[in-house]
């Protein structure tokens, strides 16, 4: 059974990133748990609370969460009736990210799906705060879907790796199981001035080549010498639906998320964004 953590602030990107989300896991029997995380909203104008107000508030702002969970989950019913699905509402007076930490703890969540950006939706920013802070801190894969992106099968997805990174087997499980219903092919890209791999590399290009084993897997080398040119060219050249990135110690993403300020992020991503946070969680 498929476990996927779905943040929501009500906003339509969030809104656009649940329907991709019932699209995507149509074929599987799937729990969606739908968090809105308000803390936020209560201390919107922090300046006017007093004690007593930030229990009214507390309580006004917590009824309204419940009964917008309440009222998307029934209004995703009508337009996606899948008897695969079950749906659980997650409300909460707490900031987003450490919500999303500790259902992803509690409940041995398999991927969290959210929106580049939320009500926000800076244009200049590639992805908004709260999206961010779950990217770089919440130890699970993040599916990240752009503002006003449609739905459409991905068929091609692109799996940019340097091999110096043992995979997790339970995150290369979740692309290869995700992906393997529409065919989409997976192109593995080396972007390197050589082609001659170290025995490390080849070890873990041959654990990829193993597990996605039911997708077409093309692996090939790109040579060129800035990594996020030759990502954002391969996209826009080969009709990528998918872009797919490991973020840990050492890798393009890492690279990518903390040492570059948040809104000089050179990534261009307009298709949906899968970030593997291959770290050992349970099995």
């Amino acid at each position: 059974m498929r476990k996927i953590l779905i943040p929501t602030d009500f906003s339509e990107n969030a809104l656009n990133a649940i329907h991709y989300a019932l699209e995507l896991f149509k074929y599987e029997i799937s729990v969606f748990y739908f968090m809105h995380a308000y803390q936020d909203d209560i201390y919107i104008n922090e300046a006017l609370l007093t004690r007593e107000t930030l229990s009214r508030a507390t309580k006004i702002v917590s009824d309204q969460s419940k009964k917008q969970l309440e009222d998307l989950i029934k209004d995703i019913r009508k337009q996606h009736p899948n008897p695969r699905f079950t749906y659980r509402m997650v409300s909460s007076n707490n900031v987003l990210v450490d919500e999303a930490d500790k259902i992803v703890e509690n409940e041995n969540i398999d991927i969290i799906v959210m929106g580049t950006k939320g009500k926000s939706n800076h244009k200049k920013l590639t992805f908004g705060s709260h999206t961010l802070q779950v990217l770089k801190y919440v130890e699970c894969p993040v599916l990240a879907i752009p503002s006003n992106y449609k739905y459409i099968q991905p068929k091609h997805a692109v799996f940019p790796t340097n091999y110096l990174i043992p995979y997790k087997r339970r995150e290369l499980k979740l692309v290869c199981e995700m992906l393997a219903p529409f065919r989409t092919k997976i192109d593995v890209i080396y972007v390197s001035k050589s082609k001659k791999l170290s025995m490390r590399q080849e070890d873990n290009k041959s654990f990829i080549e193993e597990t996605l084993c039911k997708n077409e897997t093309n692996f090939i080398t790109v040579n060129r010498k800035r990594i996020t040119e030759a990502i954002n060219s391969y996209i826009s050249d080969n009709g990528v639906d998918m872009l797919i990135m490991v973020n840990t110690r050492h890798s393009h993403l890492e690279n990518i998320l903390f040492q570059s300020p948040i809104d000089e992020i050179s990534l261009n991503i307009g298709i949906p964004f899968l970030a593997l946070q291959n770290i050992e969680r349970r099995h």
